[in-house]
């Protein structure tokens, strides 16, 4: 767990290994929402390209027609 303090003009600094993690750079925005107890920072400045260090890879890739398959496998399954 990270921790930061927040200054008396309510400014805190993101610990780095956050800022990392989401590849968060100066002049990023975050969104800031309440829920319960918690205070939630999210950013809401990702690049698509972005998303890429967020997720984890994928343990197997499929082709275009593996993934067509996996779809109309779906699709019929659905419909029954």
């Amino acid at each position: 767990m990270s921790y930061s303090t927040l200054t008396s003009k309510g400014q805190m600094t993101l610990p780095k290994e956050v800022r990392d993690r989401f590849n968060l750079k100066a002049g990023d925005k975050l969104s800031v929402t309440v829920e319960d107890d918690r205070i939630v920072l999210a950013p809401v400045t990702l690049d698509f390209n972005d998303l890429t260090k967020i997720l984890p890879r994928p343990e197997k890739t499929l082709s275009i027609e593996e993934i067509d398959r996996a779809i109309r496998r779906r699709a019929a399954a659905r419909s029954k």
